[in-house]
């Protein structure tokens, strides 16, 4: 099965421009093609995940990957998907941020060799002539087509800003120039990123008369329509130190049955028919594939030995009486005890497990908070010293727990 086909059986791809030539493209040949990536944060998320992924498959399949930093475009902000302005970042952010994608790239591309390329936009864009840039580029582009364009609807109802009507051009010189430079002939995205590829590709047969492609992905979506990867702190992120390694586990220990098998097709390297096998379980059973895609996920993004003490610290809450090195802990110190003792509404706000007193009260009275397997209805429970020494387990509903430890 050719790379193309692979994708496609995954249920990756979305739309491409001319399917049978980018079909015969990435089974048959070899090419550069690339990604962007706006450096928003300074940790990539789950949502970028989907995109190394694509570019490690290709990779493997022979392909020529370039990694492309929007270090000129991040200056803007991608207008896509918003419905207020993106919040204009100095250039050391922009910079630090990049320098952190930078880290987390190399573990899932190999660059040895020229294997793979990366680039930051700043490079070309910042030094632009903003007359000349005009006259060979923004002749090209109709406003009216842009503003019909989906990365710009949401954006007419409260005011689209000159400044951001701007990025799509600017993406668009990108993948010209980039073409020009190194032969690259295919743009990757989100399926968010159509008219922006779009923009791309015609701009580079209208200025050089040269054919490019350009193919968007599924975006990673709940079997409900909403974004994954969200978690009550927010984004869910491959930095260990933003999401841990044991929290990003429990995260797909604990999708929804409907979205595993879309899961362990998109995020993972399982072959399709070993996945096939998934796919017949029910009941209790698709558990069995819950752990799989968990293990699997984690192992690529904080490596096996992480992976196999988030299994075990996971396997460890069902085990009745038993804690676990490895489970996420919150340390408790004799400054958050009074006469020995904490009470249970402080202690849920310590452990983040609760935003405020109120909710905390809320989990109790409905049932949703457990020590150790016990439920706990009284609001004004203490837990004492004694208890914390040895360590004992929070739980919030069916799938939220840590432990609590007193370390003096």
């Amino acid at each position: 099965m050719g790379i193309y086909d692979e994708l496609k059986d995954r249920g990756l791809i979305a739309q491409v421009t001319n399917e049978e030539k980018v079909r015969d493209l990435l089974n048959n040949k070899k090419v550069k093609f690339y990604i962007g990536f706006e450096p928003t944060a300074n940790s990539l998320h789950v949502g970028h995940f989907v995109q190394i992924m694509i570019m490690a498959r290709l990779q493997r399949a022979g392909h020529i990957p370039i990694i492309l930093f929007g270090g000129g475009t991040g200056m803007i902000g991608d207008p896509s998907g918003k419905t207020d302005m993106r919040r204009m970042m100095t250039v050391d952010e922009i910079n630090y941020n990049i320098s952190c994608f930078k880290k987390q790239a190399e573990k899932f591309i190999d660059f040895s060799d020229g294997k793979a390329i990366m680039l930051n936009n700043a490079d070309w864009l910042s030094n632009l002539n903003y007359i000349q840039f005009l006259r060979e580029v923004g002749v090209h582009f109709s406003v009216n087509k842009m503003l019909a364009a989906e990365c710009y609807k949401q954006r007419l109802e409260k005011g689209l800003s000159f400044f951001e009507l701007n990025y799509m051009i600017m993406q668009s010189y990108d993948f010209l120039l980039l073409n020009r430079k190194y032969d690259c002939q295919l743009q990757l995205g989100g399926n968010d990123q159509w008219s922006n590829i779009i923009g791309g590709v015609e701009l580079i047969r209208r200025i050089d008369g040269n054919e490019a492609f350009g193919l968007t992905f599924v975006l990673l979506t709940t079997s409900e329509g909403k974004k994954m990867g969200k978690t009550e702190k927010g984004a869910l992120w491959l930095d260990p130190q933003k999401t841990s390694p044991y929290e990003f586990y429990q995260y797909w220990r604990n999708v929804d049955d409907k979205d595993v098998i879309k899961c362990l097709k998109i995020l993972t390297f399982l072959p399709l028919d070993e996945i096939k096998k998934y796919e017949a379980l029910s009941g209790k059973e698709i558990n069995l594939a819950k752990e799989v895609l968990a293990y699997e996920i984690t192992k690529l993004v904080h490596g096996e030995d992480e992976a196999n003490k988030a299994k075990e610290a996971s396997k460890a809450i069902f085990e009745a009486g038993k804690s676990s090195e490895n489970m996420l802990c919150t340390e408790i110190v004799e400054n958050d005890l009074t006469d020995d003792s904490i009470d249970i509404i402080s202690l849920l706000l310590k452990m983040d497990l609760v935003k405020s007193r109120g909710e905390a009260r809320r989990l109790i009275e409905q049932g949703g908070i457990s020590i150790d397997d016990n439920k706990i209805s009284d609001i004004n429970f203490k837990i004492q010293k004694e208890l914390l020494l040895n360590g004992c387990i929070i739980k919030k509903g069916k799938k939220v727990y840590k432990k609590a430890k007193y370390e003096g």
